[in-house]
């Protein structure tokens, strides 16, 4: 699996965990998801992303976006 895909895979995860926390615990879980969602935004227009230069970091070979 390559970085483009796992950074998605990852982002994918932390929206529905957080939707999920957010109806069986607290409505704060929303500021998490929205946290995800600012930060996949601002990787689209600048092209740098945490997550996946923590991956490239970990060796994982890079794709296209990243």
């Amino acid at each position: 699996m390559n970085i483009d895909r796992m950074v998605f895979a990852i982002a994918g995860t932390f929206i529905l965990l957080s939707l999920v926390l957010s109806q069986a615990h607290s409505e704060n879980w929303l500021w998490f998801t929205a946290f995800v969602g600012a930060n996949m935004l601002q990787a689209a227009f600048t092209g740098f992303c945490p997550l996946a230069k923590i991956l490239k970091s970990l060796g994982l070979n890079p794709g296209k976006a990243f």
